[in-house]
């Protein structure tokens, strides 16, 4: 077995370290002999209720009036913010709504050494697979409220895809709130990761293209999507295709050996359906941004029908001694991809981007500050 060395380059999401530890459970080691945890992560359906504005209201544009776009996201944060305190007080509330206090547990000096402890209770459940290889689920809470997800914690920064990333929540918020967008298309996720999105999107697509590269990251992601089945199911889903995707490539995998190898039919069904293209929080180094873009723009005029490409991503500051100052380059590397895209023509589409304001509804708890949601559209040229 491959032994992981964690170095200084190993990171941690905040999602994971926000979580309460009561919620990571260990189920088992990978390929490469790091321990993989199962989260519930809540979906918070009241907050559908919010009043949310129609795309053209949410996307900022030149032309708009900024006082009237300010007063309406002041107005829906309020209301956004006012449900997650609501959620926030009832999560610590019993069953007669009594508020229980979080107490730290006691010292081992202070504890009778006669008593006899539940050593679940502190030590991580080793969950296992069933004889019929199938993932063994847990009925304990209500599948249309959660989504199960496995991941990593710390990682080296080659594998943050087995993370969670605050930029999968805003795009899966994006998706909740706006569902008649997607509604019966083929999508295809780069970078999928866990596939965290992909489930979310599933839920109103016709067929998903879960793409990411490597064994041990995609046969996770392969069991996120069986974890989540029945969630998937309720909610009246799609299908989820994982397949190996990588930037650095030309060509589809169709390599026979490969389990998540394209077969004709799935490359034929792939470019004649997929009108949709989301990546979420995959922008966090200058060489493989420059591959995903490469990546967007070969499968795009490659696809027989017009797509639209929706990115979320989260601006991170760093101190460099190149600068000598916070910057936040591997944003600005996105961003200058973003305008080159826009500019770049083949004579028969051009593309226009747009950012969509984060004032949708939102179904998870995570913070939105310092995230990003853009939407690139392709315009025929007449």
């Amino acid at each position: 077995m491959e032994v992981i060395t964690f170095t200084k380059d190993t990171v941690l999401s905040d999602v994971h370290v926000h979580s309460s530890s009561k919620k990571h459970l260990m189920v088992r080691l990978n390929k490469v002999g790091q321990p993989v945890f199962r989260t519930h992560f809540k979906i918070l359906w009241q907050n559908s209720t919010l009043e949310s504005a129609s795309e053209d209201c949410i996307i900022i544009t030149d032309n708009e009036d900024k006082e009237k776009q300010r007063k309406d996201e002041g107005s829906l944060v309020f209301k956004a913010t006012k449900l997650y305190d609501m959620q926030a007080i009832e999560n610590l509330l019993d069953e007669d709504g009594d508020l229980e206090v979080q107490r730290r547990p006691q010292s081992p000096s202070d504890r009778d050494d006669t008593r006899e402890y539940a050593r679940d209770v502190v030590c991580p459940t080793i969950l296992t697979i069933g004889s019929d290889g199938q993932i063994e689920e847990e009925e304990c809470v209500n599948n249309k409220d959660v989504i199960k997800i496995e991941h990593t914690m710390a990682t080296p920064l080659e594998d943050v895809g087995k993370q969670i990333w605050h930029g999968a929540f805003l795009l899966a918020d994006y998706i909740l709130s706006q569902e008649d967008l997607f509604r019966g298309c083929t999508a295809l996720e780069l970078g999928a990761g866990t596939g965290f999105t992909s489930i979310i999107m599933s839920t109103v697509a016709k067929t998903v293209y879960c793409t990411d590269v490597g064994d041990d990251l995609l046969e996770m992601c392969e069991r996120n999507m069986v974890l989540n089945r029945t969630f998937t199911e309720q909610a009246g889903g799609g299908q989820i295709k994982v397949k190996e995707l990588n930037w650095l490539k030309n060509q589809l995998c169709t390599d026979p050996e490969n389990p998540y190898s394209w077969t004709e039919d799935d490359i034929a069904q792939f470019y004649d359906h997929t009108t949709v293209i989301i990546a979420a929080d995959v922008f966090y180094d200058d060489d493989l941004t420059d591959a995903l873009f490469k990546t967007l723009y070969r499968i795009t005029h490659a696809l027989r029908s017009n797509c639209i490409i929706y990115l979320s991503m989260e601006r991170r500051y760093n101190f460099t001694l190149r600068h000598m100052d916070v910057t936040c380059d591997a944003y600005n590397h996105f961003r200058n991809c973003l305008n080159n895209f826009e500019t770049t023509s083949n004579g028969k589409q051009r593309w226009s981007v747009q950012e969509i304001k984060p004032v949708f509804p939102q179904f998870f708890i995570y913070e939105r500050e310092h995230l990003e949601l853009w939407k690139m559209t392709a315009t025929p040229l007449t």
